[in-house]
């Protein structure tokens, strides 16, 4: 006896998501952890200091391989969404530039938590 899985368009589409949105952000981490001139600058303009490249950086990359766990999925989703609220925060009132791209990666982030709630839900329960 065979048994065979349907396989949904939704779930194909999230997870294609979860993988662009993991490959974007650990684009986005690369460079701050690898003392990127720019990131350097950029967040010497911050004024927190370069702990805070190395602090971001690190979240970046934490979350990008959580979007890659399904256990762990809609939690890293949530976490990336706080991490983008706080960029785009920075981008309008510290830096003085576009949150254009930190907003693009939080709708993103925020969809994907929001469809896997229930990952999220099941870990609270545990």
């Amino acid at each position: 006896m065979t048994t065979s899985r349907r396989i949904r368009p939704g779930i194909v589409t999230l997870w294609v998501a979860q993988v662009a949105l993991a490959f974007f952000f650990v684009m986005a981490a690369l460079p701050k952890l690898t003392a990127d001139p720019a990131m350097v600058e950029q967040f010497g303009s911050i004024g927190a200091g370069q702990w805070f490249r190395y602090l971001v950086g690190s979240l970046e990359l934490a979350g990008a391989i959580g979007l890659l766990i399904p256990r762990l999925c809609g939690l890293a989703a949530s976490g990336l969404v706080g991490l983008m609220v706080g960029a785009t925060i920075t981008n309008v009132f510290v830096l003085g530039i576009s949150p254009a791209i930190p907003l693009a990666f939080l709708v993103f982030a925020a969809a994907i938590a929001w469809f896997r709630r229930a990952s999220v839900r099941e870990l609270v329960r545990r």
